[in-house]
Parts: C-alpha cells; structure tokens; sequence
C-alpha cells in the first residue's frame, strides 16, 4: 500500500458489549456459510529458527483482534498525515466488528462494506510492535496464511488487499515516505490472480527505487488462484549474505528479491536501519486499482473478505541480539502513545481528540510504556508535551514523568495532572526537562500517591 499521494503506476476500550447485533450476525452467518479451512494453529519454526510473534486469530465468532497484538487504524488517513491514506482510496477504515472481526474458525475477517448512500468502510489493523527486523548477521520471516477476498471480474472493481510493513520511523511523522521503508509481502486488485510484492524507498517521485512504482515484481498464485484458496505469504529479509536481501515468496517459492547493491548504500541503510510494523488492510479504489480498470463502481460487490489464518514473525542466526537504538523516531514530531515498544498496566482505546485514532489509558502508579531510538539530534531538547486527558475523582492527582534509557533512571522531567474534565477531556501540558542529545530509549512513567487511575495520554514529543 502506497503512503503518499504517489501511489504505484503500475498499481501504486470498546468490549463485546459495545459491538452491534448485526455486526454479529454478519459474521457468524459468514462462518456457517462455509468459511474456509483454517489451520489450528501457525506451524512450528524450522530448525534454526525461533518465534518472536505469532497470532492465529482464534476467538469467538464477532469479537475484535487482540488488542495486545494489533491496534485499528481508522478514518481516512493518519492524524496530519495525507488524504485518503496517501493512495487515493475512497473506503473510511473503522474498528467495527462489522469491518474486521474473528470468525470463530481460526480466521480473522476483514471485509468492506457499502452502505445504501454509497459510502464504503473497510478495516486495517497494524501492529502495536514496531521492532520487526533481523538481528545482526541473521534473518526475518514475515509470513501469513491467506486467502484473497474471493471475488473476481466486474464484482472485484476496486478491490486492493495488502499485507505489508512500514518502517518504525513512519509512526507518529507520516511525511517521511518512502525513505523509511515499505516492504509490501502481498498486494492484490481487481480479483486478478496475482500477488505483488514491492519494496519501497528512496525519494518520490523517482530516486534510486524508481518510486512511485518501487522496486517489485509479482507472480500467480500457484495451484488454487489467489482468491479460491489459502496460500502463504512470506517475506525474508537476509543479514547473513553480501549484499544484504529481502526475499518474497508465495507457498515458498521465491519470486521476487531486492538486493542492498540495488541502491546507494545512504538509501539502504535510511530504508532498513530501524525496526518496522505489519499492516493488513482491504482499500477499496485507489491508483493501483485505477490501473487496472478503476473502482468500486456500481458492479463492484461488497462483502467479500480478506481472510487470515495466522500471522507470524520467526527470526534466526545473529545471536538474537537487539540492535542499540537508532534513531527510529523523531522526537520534534508527534510520537502516538499508543505506538509504545513494551509497556506494564498500560490498555489502548479509541479517542475523541483531534485527528482520532487511539490513546493509552488506564494508567496509574507504577504503570509505564516504552518508546525505543528517539532521536533528540545534536541541539538540546529543552521541553517536553504530553496530550493528556484526566477523569480522576476529586483528591486524586499524579506525575508524567520522562525517563531515558532504563525506567529506574532518574527523571529529566515531569509535570503533575489532575481531573482535565473527564478521559477525553484533553489539553497539551509542557514541561521543562533536562538538555538531551543523540539517540534514546524514552520511557513515560507514572507516579501517584493513590492507587487509582489519573491520566490518559494521546501523544507526546518535544521541543527545544
């Protein structure tokens, strides 16, 4: 999925009780439509090879992902970010089970929608993790088992699924593609049987990876088409060879591979050096589709969903190590709290602020979240603002406070929060912290002398 309005030419804390009946008994009547097989589970790593994420998408017929795993992206585009997701879609995503939901056969469902005035929705769902990447000298598998929205002909018009990655720097900037990396591991419209894979980076239009198109190549799906069957999608992303590669597969077979010596090494190492997050969408219309005919338009037929097995990460060789920080997010921009690297007491829910989107809440004291490379440059950052909202009782108040590199640090800075007017009452605070340079781990920290929640946080960043 493209980023910018420069898409590819050639193609380019709400509970169950919270969800609407008819959501429930769209999807339920989906699976005893006959959903298609699913595996119980994602298989085992091979030998040499050691999970560090896994979602099998098993759960209740109507109910929502995992939120521990996955957060909704919702609206048409990211807050400041541009229009219609940058692609020219024409679908508002949202976090109804009607859009994205489980089917209680070991799938997940994504399926648009159009409403009786035209208007289509449509789900996309990315990681909470942004840290995705091989460790030094070894490799990472990205793979998924998935069956295509199985429509085809004039019904499919303006079909666009993906599943695919961006690079960790992307969260929370949005104007920075495609210089920070897309790695799309499957791409498809129109119910064409074919899968694209692309990646993406450099400058736009043109630069050294040919953007908007990037550098891609595509196949057909092997045996049953793309969208009559399941098949695995994978990506690896090699450390251990010179030049350093990023491989695509369908059902293991390789079609398509990028080399480090395709490009200079300055847009490699801005494309790669930094952790990524997995997305999985269905857009409806947009330039790829445009390519291939247009859509949606009056024929095109609703309803049919994008349809997920299982997500897995595996990585293997280089020690396992963790690279140190590298700069994965500017701390002059907005940072979403909700995009944290590892957290303890911390939930995620659907904000009313500006711009939409989520927040992080239920936070107390002793609650904290993790923010991995923020990069403060070489002038000093003198300020910290937080987008924070309170609904605390009467007498009960607490600190946000900044901490680098270990939680048990001493704070550079905090400020004290008390009721704002309710959760989603929400003002910017400044506080001023100590002088900070270079490259960072960013922990938020929250203190109090009473044991119940006082702050929700949208987003945060600093100034100088």
């Amino acid at each position: 999925m493209r980023e910018t309005s420069g898409t590819q030419v050639r193609r380019g804390r709400h509970g169950p009780f919270r969800r609407t009946l008819i959501a429930l008994a769209s999807v339920l009547s989906l699976a005893a439509a006959g959903a298609p097989a699913a595996q119980a589970d994602a298989p085992a790593p091979p030998a040499g090879w050691t999970q560090v994420f896994v979602d099998d998408f098993n759960g209740a017929a109507g109910t929502g992902v995992n939120t521990s795993n996955w957060q909704y992206a919702t609206g048409t585009g990211y807050p400041g970010g541009p229009a219609n997701w940058g692609t020219g879609e024409v679908e508002t995503m949202t976090s109804s089970t009607n859009n994205v939901a489980l089917d209680g056969s070991g799938n997940l469902r994504i399926t648009p929608r159009r409403d009786a005035s035209g208007n289509w929705t449509s789900g996309r769902i990315e990681t909470n993790r942004t840290d995705f990447q091989p460790p030094a000298g070894g490799k990472l598998r990205v793979q998924s088992r998935i069956q295509m929205p199985n429509v085809t002909g004039a019904a499919a018009r303006g079909y666009w699924p993906a599943f695919w990655m961006l690079g960790a720097p992307y969260r929370g900037n949005y104007q920075n593609w495609p210089s920070v990396g897309e790695l799309d591991i499957l791409e498809n419209v129109q119910g064409v049987n074919t899968v694209w894979a692309t990646m993406h980076c450099g400058t736009n239009p043109g630069g050294p990876c040919n953007e908007t198109t990037g550098l891609g190549g595509s196949t057909s799906c092997p045996g049953t088409t793309c969208q009559a069957g399941f098949h695995t999608y994978s990506m690896e992303w090699d450390r251990s060879t010179s030049p350093e590669e990023i491989r695509f597969y369908v059902d293991g077979t390789n079609y398509h591979t990028v080399r480090a010596n395709q490009v200079d090494a300055t847009t490699w190492a801005n494309a790669t050096n930094h952790g990524f997050f997995i997305i999985l969408n269905v857009a409806m219309g947009g330039a790829f589709p445009a390519a291939y005919g247009g859509g949606p338009d009056s024929a095109t037929v609703p309803g049919h969903p994008l349809v997920v097995d299982y997500v897995q990460v595996l990585q293997a060789g280089g020690g396992g190590t963790t690279p140190p920080p590298t700069g994965n997010r500017d701390a002059y921009s907005a940072i979403q709290a909700e995009s944290h690297d590892g957290q303890s007491g911390v939930s995620t829910e659907t904000t009313t602020d500006s711009g939409g989107g989520q927040n992080i809440g239920s936070l107390a004291g002793g609650d904290w979240a993790l923010y991995k490379g923020v990069n403060f440059g070489s002038t000093p950052a003198k300020q910290f603002y937080a987008r924070v909202a309170s609904g605390a009782p009467s007498g009960v108040s607490g600190l946000v406070e900044v901490r680098l590199d270990s939680r048990t640090s001493a704070p550079i800075g905090s400020f004290s929060l008390a009721n704002t007017g309710g959760w989603q009452s929400w003002k910017t605070v400044p506080a001023n912290i100590r002088d900070v340079t270079g490259t960072h781990d960013v922990y938020l920290t929250f203190t109090s002398g009473q044991p119940a929640e006082f702050v929700n946080v949208n987003w945060f960043n600093f100034g100088r």
